[in-house]
């Protein structure tokens, strides 16, 4: 499942299963970095992908290869400052080893590399990137960005 189309039709009942994670990446105290949390919240709320294990961390760490390389099925949320992207942007991860590892940054693609070289698996990894705008230590969303999220969740809404 890689064409856009096949991506596009993703829906949550697709990640409602023990062997599936929904990973919200953020922080609810820097405005709009909180969208990944947000989507999990929405989720939990909703009663949905129930069998599904979720997280919520400030980041990615190497461990979460370890995460990983336990699941069938991954959805990473986090938001993106990507201007490209109009609400929201759903995708297939590929695994790359890139150079973007330090203390405290590790792409989701190098995750899924050290996963396949450490743990010689390789889950589905997709991503969903809501358009943030602002990041000030500052809870709660703006606007924008909860206009994104809706579109989000309208999205998955109407794919179950």
């Amino acid at each position: 499942m890689n064409c856009v189309a096949e991506v596009n039709r993703l829906s949550l009942t697709d990640f409602n299963s023990a062997d599936c994670l929904i990973y919200g990446i953020g922080n609810v105290g820097r405005q709009d970095d909180g969208l990944g949390w947000a989507f999990i919240d929405w989720i939990e709320a909703q009663g949905l992908c129930s069998k599904a294990e979720t997280v919520r961390n400030y980041q990615l760490f190497l461990e979460d290869a370890d995460l990983i390389s336990r699941k069938k099925r991954v959805l990473f949320v986090d938001a993106t400052k990507d201007m490209t992207v109009e609400h929201f942007a759903l995708y297939q991860e590929q695994a790359k080893l890139d150079f973007s590892f330090t203390s405290h940054a590790i792409s989701i693609a190098a995750i899924m590399a050290t996963c396949q070289l450490c743990f010689d698996r390789q889950p589905d990894v997709y991503v969903l990137a809501i358009r943030g705008y602002e990041w000030a230590l500052q809870e709660g969303l703006t606007e924008h960005a909860q206009v994104n999220l809706d579109q989000a969740v309208l999205h998955f809404s109407k794919s179950d």
